[in-house]
């Protein structure tokens, strides 16, 4: 049955067999893996960006809107970061620090790198899929501020969420990418961070200028 499971999240023709017997079912599980890989930061190999792309294409192709699918997603996005951040903040967090499995310098870098960019990170790192379930997890764990956490991580969640889906929404209906959705959406996802890690560089270049 595991093994089973494992199939179904590598294989973009098992997920679209299932979404065409029963498209609610579908959408359900497809948000349960995306709480797993964002929840957990043990589960960063599955697949998330493929899922994402493939459904929205689906639903662009079944004709079916993409409203309440992208908003059951995008909230089980934002409920696995903000467990994964729990986790962070929690005994077993500061555990992992007293045992020392984490150096006290390092800890010290990373609460200061989440000062200055904790925000960026946690939202820019949904396109990322190593980051995506690690982010969380060290903003917790470096004590970063609570509501500030929560602003970028429903505002990383919908940007995720909403640029895949509805990317494969309207891009769903052509055939090359019907036959290449693993292909495209492995790299959509670092284009498109590669995208939002460069405005801000280049408005300040602007800026200077």
């Amino acid at each position: 049955m595991f093994s089973g499971l494992l199939g179904w999240l590598s294989s973009e023709q098992g997920m679209m067999a299932l979404l065409v017997d029963n498209w609610q079912l579908g959408c359900g599980l497809i948000a349960l893996v995306v709480f797993l890989e964002t929840g957990l930061v043990m589960l960063p190999f599955l697949p998330g960006d493929s899922m994402l792309f493939a459904a929205g294409a689906f639903l662009g192709v079944a004709g079916l809107s993409p409203l309440l699918p992208v908003m059951l997603i995008t909230a089980a996005a934002i409920a696995g970061d903000a467990t994964n951040y729990a986790i962070g903040r929690s005994p077993l967090g500061q555990q992992i620090v007293r045992r020392g499995w984490v150096k006290p310098a390092h800890l010290a870098k990373t609460r200061r790198y989440f000062d200055r960019f904790g925000g960026p990170t946690v939202s820019i790192g949904r396109f990322l899929p190593v980051l995506r379930s690690a982010a969380p997890f060290l903003a917790g764990l470096s004590g970063m501020d609570t509501r500030r956490f929560a602003l970028f991580n429903c505002l990383g969640a919908v940007l995720w969420c909403g640029s895949l889906m509805v990317g494969g929404y309207w891009l769903g209906s052509i055939g090359w990418i019907q036959h290449h959705l693993g292909l495209l959406s492995v790299g959509m996802a670092p284009t498109t961070s590669l995208v939002l890690l460069a405005a801000p560089l280049l408005m300040r270049g602007l800026k200077r200028r």
